[in-house]
């Protein structure tokens, strides 16, 4: 990594070492520094931007502005009819990205998917482990119940893969259009390990997608510029900027400003001076995502659930939603998945305000004190998870129950988190990554999710066996019967506080054109364009 450079620094390098007269730049002020730049080791959503949805290519793809499966390196693909055999049948003449610190010596091929799937569950293979990173964990791949169902990739040709399951899975095409199963270059890997800078691997990405790495300056700009060789055609823009803006009220300042072009998830109190402004569009859309509050449901007495019930009873969500979001807007979560989700249970009700019940019930249960958790990030499901601590502690205090607010940068809050001795209450959401329920039930709670993104540590025999018998179907009508009995048994055991479904934003300034929002809340920037 290099030091740090001035914004204005960074915007005059990228114009200049750009190395194309008049070159058009597209500046994204981005709302956090990415971890690293492998999206098969990271989970946030600003590490995919900054990596899977800039630098790689997937097997398949969502369509653009949509939750479709679509060719991405893989021109076309078959299943077999008993559901186990997926052939893939790769694009040929794809090139790798050309870079100062990578020429690659031949096109992508079987190699690169079949190494790409390995390193993340083959213990035997030496990026899998420490040798490549320290405490590295494969979170999305474990997440997904991967090991569970994938049986072997296996190369055919150079320009046909097959994947065996072990058993049918009807949501495994869309997983394979996830961020970690971005295709990573083998032969660059096989070049760093002989160079024993295998590090390099998460720090300076080689892909095949629309732009390649530039350059990082560490928690203030990262660089890219087209890919020539990009096999869907070089992209309109000739540099693209992200400038890390962690405070979202200067996000949007910058926009206003026209240092910066795009800039997501303005804050709510923000929203009606946008809207007024004419050098700006506010592009929005209904979130496909859920905010909530896991409770460790391992440590007594968060291990009842009649506690859990008087623990979100005790909260008054309407004030809470309102004040949080303003002008903004959000539904309040009735389900873990959104109601514009197919199988969203219509008859399922939440746990109703009322303190006088709660009081009883957790005076009962000896609950005085209770750990809350809250970070210092901005997130579209939560625009401020410190002020929704501050109000759900004072709903639990009119109750008896005394919160003690715990504070992290959001690295470490998330690794803290993800302990199955994590104590009290844990403030975190999610966003949708393929539109299919599974990737909220399963991942957000499924029992092989605990110690990755099962906040709750919860595991529940019914609520598993129903997520589980979904998967196994591709009838749409009897894994929509499945998922609402799963809302049933969740609503029943309260593993977590509901709090909403959010409004996601986007301000774009109007000389920017083909930017589309996305309900995966991807942010993409192939098809992109700027007049100058």
């Amino acid at each position: 990594m290099k030091k740090k450079l001035t914004f204005a620094a960074a915007l005059l390098a990228a114009s200049v070492l750009g190395g194309v007269a008049n070159a058009k730049t597209l500046v994204y002020c981005s709302e956090a520094s990415p971890a690293n730049f492998d999206p098969g080791t990271t989970t946030g959503g600003n590490d995919f931007d900054a990596s899977s949805r800039t630098v790689y290519s997937r097997l398949v793809e969502f369509k653009h502005g949509g939750t479709e499966v679509v060719p991405g390196l893989a021109d076309k693909w078959e299943i077999s009819d008993d559901g186990l055999v997926y052939t893939f049948h790769l694009h040929p003449g794809v090139k790798f990205q050309t870079t100062d610190f990578f020429k690659p010596t031949r096109d992508f091929n079987a190699d690169d998917v079949v190494f790409s799937f390995d390193r993340q569950f083959n213990k035997e293979n030496p990026w899998n482990g420490e040798k490549y990173l320290p405490n590295l964990t494969w979170d999305y791949y474990t997440g997904m119940d991967m090991p569970k169902y994938v049986a072997k990739w296996e190369k055919v040709d150079d320009l046909t893969v097959k994947l065996t399951l072990t058993e049918p899975n009807a949501p495994m095409l869309a997983n394979l259009g996830m961020d970690f199963a971005s295709i990573v270059s083998k032969e660059y890997a096989d070049q760093l390990e002989k160079d024993g800078k295998m590090a390099d691997f998460s720090t300076k990405p080689i892909g095949t997608g629309p732009f390649q790495f530039v350059d990082y300056q560490l928690d203030s700009v990262i660089r890219y510029a087209a890919n020539p060789d990009y096999f869907k055609g070089k992209e309109k823009i000739d540099d693209l900027v992200f400038a890390i803006t962690p405070d979202a009220t200067a996000r949007i300042q910058k926009v206003l400003a026209g240092e910066c072009d795009i800039a997501p998830y303005p804050n709510p109190a923000d929203i009606g001076m946008i809207k007024a402004n004419n050098d700006v569009t506010l592009m929005d859309q209904a979130g496909l995502n859920i905010g909530y509050m896991s409770y460790n449901t391992t440590i007594p007495p968060l291990d009842k659930p009649e506690v859990r019930h008087a623990l979100n009873q005790a909260i008054d969500r309407e004030s809470l939603i309102k004040s949080l979001f303003q002008d903004a807007g959000a539904t309040p979560a009735v389900n873990l998945i959104p109601p514009t989700m197919w199988s969203w249970d219509k008859d399922v009700k939440s746990d109703a305000y009322d303190p006088e019940a709660a009081k009883k019930v957790l005076a009962d249960a000896g609950l005085k004190e209770i750990q809350l958790w809250a970070s210092d990030r901005v997130r579209p499901y939560n625009p401020n998870f410190a002020r929704a601590a501050e109000l759900i502690q004072a709903d639990w205090a009119k109750v008896g129950v005394k919160a003690e607010i715990v504070n992290y940068e959001w690295t470490k809050y998330r690794e803290e988190g993800k302990k199955k001795d994590r104590p009290g209450a844990f403030q975190i959401g999610w966003t949708g990554d393929n539109g299919d329920p599974d990737n909220f039930f399963a991942t957000l709670f499924a029992c092989s999710a605990i110690g990755v993104s099962n906040y709750s540590s919860w595991c529940d025999k019914d609520f598993e066996d129903l997520i589980q018998k979904a998967k196994k179907t591709s009838d749409q009508a009897e894994r929509t019967k499945l998922y609402e009995e799963a809302q049933v048994v969740f609503q029943k055991q309260a593993p977590a506080f509901l709090l909403a479904h959010s409004q996601v934003y986007a301000v774009v300034r109007k000389n920017v054109s083909g930017f589309m929002m996305d309900p995966l809340g991807i942010h993409r920037f192939d098809g992109v364009d700027k007049a100058e």
